[in-house]
């Protein structure tokens, strides 16, 4: 099969075998839909998960999947089943568009919480050869940038996002998007109703503490 999956190739389960997550008769296991790109395919489906969808691809294990239809990532031909393909590697794929079903549903207290404190930086995303342009939450002290660091967490999701390739934007709702740090090579902070950098207001400092100041 010409699919560039599970590049690793270091002693991991055999292709299409169950995880630990996903033992037969296991209860807590559900089909989840994804759309996912690789560095050449753009794959769809389901994933075989447990709990949240960002959790089981930070495990660093291979998936099981199901359903799957593939087609190249620049859209040259069009999308073909692909039954052969019965695990995905989370470090073969760059993006995954995830759905409402991609956690289990939270109530409204609940995503607040998730969310009080952090803080939302609007980011462009570069991940050759898809870019990614969307809001991100990051705690206190986090900037953007640091998402280039090494880091325990392999996949981080981003909001309200839009995913393009070879400045061809990729169709397809997502709630959320969860990109891989491990190709990510550049985070700029931007404004999403022009997709720039964020443009200096004219003019000089009135005097006193700014909030650049306060951030130092």
């Amino acid at each position: 099969m010409p699919f560039g999956f599970r590049l690793r190739s270091r002693g991991q389960q055999a292709e299409g075998a169950p995880t630990a997550d996903a033992r037969p008769g296991s209860a807590r296991v559900r089909g989840v839909a994804f759309d996912a790109l690789t560095e050449e395919w753009r794959l769809r489906g389901q994933m075989e998960i447990a709990g949240r969808l960002t959790d089981a691809l930070n495990r660093r294990e291979p998936i099981p999947i199901r359903d799957v239809e593939w087609a190249p990532i620049d859209g040259s031909a069009p999308p073909a089943p692909a039954p052969g393909l019965r695990s995905m590697d989370p470090y073969d794929v760059i993006v995954v568009l995830g759905g409402e079903d991609s956690q289990p549903a939270l109530t409204d207290a609940e995503r607040v919480a998730h969310r009080v404190h952090k803080i939302a930086y609007d980011v462009a995303l570069e991940l050759p050869p898809a870019r990614v342009v969307g809001t991100i939450y990051l705690y206190p002290g986090s900037e953007p940038a640091r998402l280039l660091d090494r880091a325990t967490e392999m996949f981080v999701a981003v909001t309200a996002a839009e995913v393009s390739v070879g400045g061809q934007r990729i169709e397809g709702a997502a709630e959320v998007v969860l990109i891989n740090r491990s190709y990510l090579r550049g985070v700029d902070q931007i404004d999403l109703r022009t997709g720039e950098r964020p443009q200096p207001l004219p003019g000089q400092p009135l005097g006193g503490i700014s909030w650049q100041d306060r951030s130092r």
